[in-house]
């Protein structure tokens, strides 16, 4: 045996922490049953953050189990990512019309610059910013997540982001059809609005069902069609911090793989016939792959740190939740997106 070999450190045992990430899962689907209007995914960042504030676990989760959530919470959700991408296809897309996508993606240009300036001139640490930026305006922790694989930290400043998507996401399923009633929206025109303005498709889905299947229907169109977004930015956001690191070393891909495997996704299901089998057994593997992943990312969370230091966080991710719901809401009004 040479003597690199004796040297070299023991390989991290991924399988505790994806055990852990596992059960978990299980758990947020039987809580997912018992409250059906919360989403797995949901149940899934809140049962991680839970499992971190238990202070006789977390020599587990810092420990034994760190090397699978963090497995979970980066490759898996890269997987889950792309598999995402087998429910869009360009097809429905086109079906919304040309008005109707270009206000959509206005509404998200929009949103995603004005959140992150406000993060900017809060003064929010590292990527932050473009993290909350990412998540608030294109589709909640999968965003995130994608977006923190391309930036200098490499996810260490996710967790915030997460945390306050996953709030503001699930507030939106008490809030949005009460505001909805309120103003007398049709249900194609609530539909549309909670596609334009709610973060996760899980809470997409948790949201729009309330006023039935025609504003479920379209609820999931625009919001996939936000999601079809994730990709060019994402891909940007690497060239830029490329561009940024050439001088320091850190050169990331110009296109990650797996957001070449997000594009690959759509085009195959707009091209081709997938049968209805294989589609839905793809959505429950992304289902589990970012369910795992969300646990991973919870299990990051403190929340003794975020009271300290996540205060100017919080109140960006509410003034951010406010502009897309507001706009995206006239936006409705003015030019019906149904």
């Amino acid at each position: 045996m040479s003597p690199a070999a004796v040297d070299a450190p023991p390989r991290a045992n991924p399988v505790p922490g994806l055990l852990l990430a596992g059960v978990a899962y299980g758990v947020a689907w039987g809580l997912h049953l018992v409250l059906p209007a919360v989403p797995v995914l949901t149940w899934c960042v809140l049962l991680g953050i839970a499992a971190a504030q238990v202070r006789p676990l977390r020599p587990v989760i810092d420990g034994s189990g760190k090397p699978g959530l963090t497995f979970a919470s980066k490759r898996l959700l890269r997987i889950g990512v792309v598999l995402l991408g087998l429910q869009l296809s360009l097809v429905d897309v086109a079906g919304l019309g040309w008005a109707t996508v270009v206000v959509v993606i206005a509404i998200l240009g929009l949103t995603f610059a004005v959140t992150y300036l406000l993060g900017r001139w809060a003064r929010l640490p590292g990527d932050q910013p473009l993290l909350l930026a990412a998540g608030f305006s294109i589709c909640g922790a999968s965003a995130i997540g994608a977006m923190s694989a391309v930036t200098r930290d490499r996810g260490k400043d996710a967790a915030t982001p997460v945390a306050l998507v996953t709030l503001f996401g699930t507030l939106a399923i008490a809030v949005l059809p009460l505001i909805g009633g309120w103003v007398g929206l049709t249900d194609l025109e609530f539909g549309a609005w909670v596609g334009a303005s709610v973060h996760d498709v899980g809470q997409v889905v948790a949201t729009a069902q309330t006023a039935g299947a025609a504003a479920l229907a379209i609820a999931v169109i625009v919001k996939l069609t936000r999601v079809l977004m994730l990709a060019p930015i994402v891909a940007i956001t690497s060239t830029v911090v490329r561009r940024r690191g050439a001088d320091a070393g850190a050169r990331p891909p110009i296109v990650p793989l797996f957001v070449v495997g997000f594009a690959v996704a759509v085009v195959v299901r707009t091209v081709i016939p997938v049968p209805e089998a294989l589609l839905a057994i793809a959505g429950t593997v992304q289902s589990v792959l970012l369910g795992l992943a969300l646990v991973g990312l919870g299990s990051g969370i403190r929340l003794e740190r975020l009271v300290r230091t996540g205060g100017r966080a919080f109140l960006v991710g509410l003034a951010s939740w406010i502009v897309i719901a507001s706009v995206s809401l006239g936006a409705v009004l003015v030019l019906p997106l149904g």
